[in-house]
């Protein structure tokens, strides 16, 4: 994989975080959030045969791959909805865990109910439908995960 240092826009400055990040996609696919742009690099091989398993779990088709690599549980990501205008609306986003288990929670827009479950490693999540529009999603931190996550997650992404 070809991971790069995620630098994400935070109050108008640069940030960048501990996390790494990789982006892989069929040809001429870029992905914008954070007010940075990234252009998807060509599949591999193994990302191919792991999409192919995931397509068949979700009976859905994917064009990219946006992978995060936490270190360790102090690595997190805040309260978010994958809504970028290049993501197809309603479309499946499948989310493959590897590695340390980690608690990954919702929280609704209008209640502010919050949900959580444990992914742990192999787990595959699909968000679908209108749940981007409705609810928020993050993966807090803690102290006591010292293994490292990667986490994939499998994208529909508007082509031109």
């Amino acid at each position: 994989m070809e991971w790069q240092n995620e630098v994400v826009v935070m109050f108008g400055k640069e940030i960048t975080t501990k996390r790494k990040v990789a982006f892989y996609s069929n040809p001429n696919i870029s992905y914008r959030y954070s007010q940075k742009t990234k252009t998807g690099l060509p599949w591999t091989p193994v990302l191919l045969e792991i999409k192919t398993i995931v397509e068949t779990y979700t009976n859905t088709q994917y064009n990219a791959c946006l992978l995060n690599l936490y270190h360790n549980g102090n690595e997190a990501m805040g309260w978010h909805a994958d809504n970028e205008p290049e993501i197809m609306p309603n479309s499946s986003i499948a989310s493959l865990s590897l590695g340390a288990a980690r608690k990954f929670s919702f929280k609704n827009r209008n209640s502010k109910q919050t949900t959580s479950l444990l992914l742990e490693n192999g787990s595959l999540l699909e968000m679908k439908g209108a749940l981007q529009q409705h609810w928020l999603h993050c993966l807090p931190k803690s102290t006591k995960i010292i293994t490292p996550r990667i986490n994939l997650t499998f994208r529909q992404m508007i082509t031109k």
